[in-house]
């Protein structure tokens, strides 16, 4: 019963650094335009993310926590597995924050939960498989398919509308097209931080979900034998938490999100949050984690290439692209040697 309520509690943390880890993506861009102070925008966006908790419950469902708590194959999940994938994802996410890299929250949970999970059935079977049976490939390779995929429709989005914005408002006096986008970017961060919200807390809800699933099948009997027993608790929990943690700011990855990878206006900045809500609400209906973080960077991309590809830094693109391809195998590999060290103690 301790190490199941440490993992709850230590899946919370992570869900609250998530949170202040990915505030950059909600509200860089209408920080970098002076829609809103840092402060009032991380308020807002957390009002957002909190938001999505109901939407969730009453309309569109956990199914992207479902996804999640499938990654590993029910037999080689236990509780030192869960607990070492967790630790796991908070050290590197805090170590990518202290870095100013919008790395994938959501990838570097994924896996560390994996890896954790091949290192205990290396292990367990004297050192004599790779324990990749461990694991549910199909899962993990679509999971994996959109690091590209989802800043990639981002950017399409992105780049489509900032196209159609600038051919309806060509004749608009350009002072009062900027003061009208200032406001709709209040509508579009706000989209975009529910998509977060929607997307973010359900991966740390299937996390726990399968902690107590698997605490019960333990004998630790707390009523959860699938996702469908998760209690309301859980998802109340997590969105709170990533809300909490949007409050706390991620100032140190805002500066690479607002102005870096391009120079954003009030206009770009409505079109790249409303095509990364878009894309969040559209991998959100088929079911598939994804990383708000790609997204928006994606989204961001799309409407600076509008203008011009120079107007585009792509030796920040570049440097971010490297970050997100390492994030699972470098969250994997920890989450093995945490378990490696620490699984047998547990």
């Amino acid at each position: 019963m301790t190490l199941l309520i440490t993992i709850i509690v230590l899946a919370l943390v992570f869900d609250y650094i998530n949170g202040f880890h990915d505030a950059a993506n909600s509200i860089a861009t209408i920080v970098s335009t002076k829609v809103l102070t840092p402060f009032k925008a991380v308020l807002w966006a957390a009002a957002f993310n909190f938001i999505a908790f109901f939407i969730a419950k009453y309309f569109s469902g956990f199914g992207i926590a479902n996804t999640v708590a499938k990654a590993v194959i029910e037999n080689y999940v236990t509780l030192p597995v869960i607990f070492s994938g967790i630790v796991a994802a908070i050290l590197w996410n805090l170590a990518t924050w202290w870095l100013g890299i919008p790395s994938s929250s959501s990838h570097t949970l994924i896996g560390g939960f994996a890896g954790a999970a091949i290192m205990s059935t290396i292990i367990a079977t004297g050192y004599t498989t790779s324990g990749f049976q461990a694991i549910k490939g199909d899962v993990i390779i679509k999971i994996a398919s959109f690091i590209v995929l989802a800043p990639l429709i981002g950017m399409i989005i992105s780049s489509l509308l900032t196209i159609l914005i600038l051919y309806s408002f060509k004749k608009v006096n350009p002072h009062k097209a900027n003061n009208w986008f200032k406001k709709l970017q209040l509508v579009s961060s706000g989209l975009f931080s529910i998509g977060h919200g929607l997307n973010d807390s359900q991966k740390v809800m299937g996390i726990i979900a399968v902690a107590l699933f698997t605490a019960t099948k333990n004998g630790i009997d707390v009523g959860v034998h699938n996702i469908k027993d998760i209690p309301d608790w859980v998802a109340f929990a997590c969105f709170t938490a990533i809300s909490i943690g949007t409050m706390s700011g991620g100032w140190r990855i805002i500066k690479t999100m607002g102005s870096r990878i391009t120079k954003v206006t009030p206009l770009e900045g409505v079109a790249a949050e409303t095509a990364g809500a878009l894309t969040l609400y559209i991998t959100e209906m088929l079911k598939i984690p994804v990383s708000t973080t790609h997204t928006i960077t994606g989204s961001i991309i799309g409407v600076g290439a509008v203008k011009r590809l120079s107007a585009v830094r792509w030796g920040v693109t570049r440097s971010l692209l490297i970050a997100w391809i390492l994030t699972i195998p470098v969250s994997a590999a920890l989450a093995a040697l945490i378990y490696y060290t620490f699984g047998g103690m547990l």
